[in-house]
C-alpha cells in the first residue's frame, strides 16, 4: 500500500496543502484548471469523462480462466490514506466464485447521488504510472485498485458546483455491471477532474 501511494503521489504532487487552483492541471484545455493540492500533473492516459470507461478491447487474449465477471467478485473499500487535499482509497476485489478468474485493466469509478443513482460529474482518469498486469485470481483471492479523490472544496464553488456523493460507482475490469460502495465525497458536478485510478494489482492493498 505504501510503495503504491508513493508511486502515485509522486505523479500527483498531492503533499501541498494549498487551496488555491494553478495554471495547469490535468484536465482538458477546455476544462477547468485543477488546484496544485491533488491532481497528477502528468503520466495519466485519457479515460475520463462523464461514464465509466469500460474497455474489453484493451484485454489481452485469454486461452485460460475467464474475466472475472462482477457476480463472481466481492467489491468493497479497503485502507484509506488522507493528505492535504485528499484521499487515497484501495478498492478490493475478491474472486468469491468457485472457478480461477482474471482482471485486466482499469475499473471505472465515478461518484453518484441517489438512489436513484445519478453520476456526479467526470468519471475517474485513468493514471498509467503502473503497468497494466493481467491478474489471475484463484477462488478467495484479492486484487486492489488505487483510487485517488481530489477535495472538490478545493476548487471555487463556481467552478466546481460542489455536491455531496452517497455512492461509489464501481465498474470490475471490462464489465457492464457496476457495484455501489457507500462514499460521502464531496464531487464536482461541473467537469472538474477530482478522481484518478490506477490499474488492477495483487493483493488487497493493505500492506506495503
Amino acid at each position: 500500500m505504501a510503495a503504491a501511494l508513493a508511486c502515485l503521489a509522486t505523479v500527483a504532487g498531492c503533499a501541498s496543502s494549498s487551496s488555491q487552483p494553478a495554471s495547469s492541471g490535468p484536465a482538458s484545455a477546455s476544462s477547468p484548471a485543477a488546484p496544485a493540492s491533488g491532481a497528477p500533473a502528468s503520466g495519466t492516459a485519457p479515460g475520463g469523462g462523464s461514464t465509466p470507461a469500460v474497455t474489453p478491447a484493451s484485454s489481452p487474449a485469454q486461452a485460460g480462466a475467464p474475466a472475472c465477471a462482477t457476480s463472481a467478485l466481492q467489491v468493497k473499500q479497503g485502507v484509506a490514506q488522507g493528505y492535504a487535499g485528499g484521499v487515497y482509497e484501495v478498492i478490493d476485489f475478491t474472486n468469491t466464485s468457485g472457478s480461477t478468474c482474471t482482471l485486466y485493466g482499469y475499473p471505472g469509478v465515478s461518484l453518484v447521488s441517489g438512489p436513484p443513482y445519478t453520476q456526479i460529474g467526470l468519471a475517474a482518469k485513468r493514471v498509467s504510472t503502473t503497468p497494466v498486469r493481467l491478474i489471475t485470481l484463484a477462488p478467495d483471492a484479492t486484487a486492489n485498485a488505487l483510487l485517488q479523490i481530489v477535495d472538490a472544496l478545493n476548487y471555487p464553488a463556481a467552478t466546481c458546483a460542489p455536491t455531496k456523493a452517497t455512492a461509489l460507482k464501481v465498474y470490475p475490469p471490462n464489465q457492464t455491471v457496476p457495484v455501489y460502495l457507500p462514499s460521502t465525497a464531496n464531487g464536482c458536478a461541473n467537469p472538474v477532474q477530482i478522481m484518478y485510478v490506477g490499474p488492477v494489482r495483487s493483493g488487497s492493498g493493505s500492506s506495503s
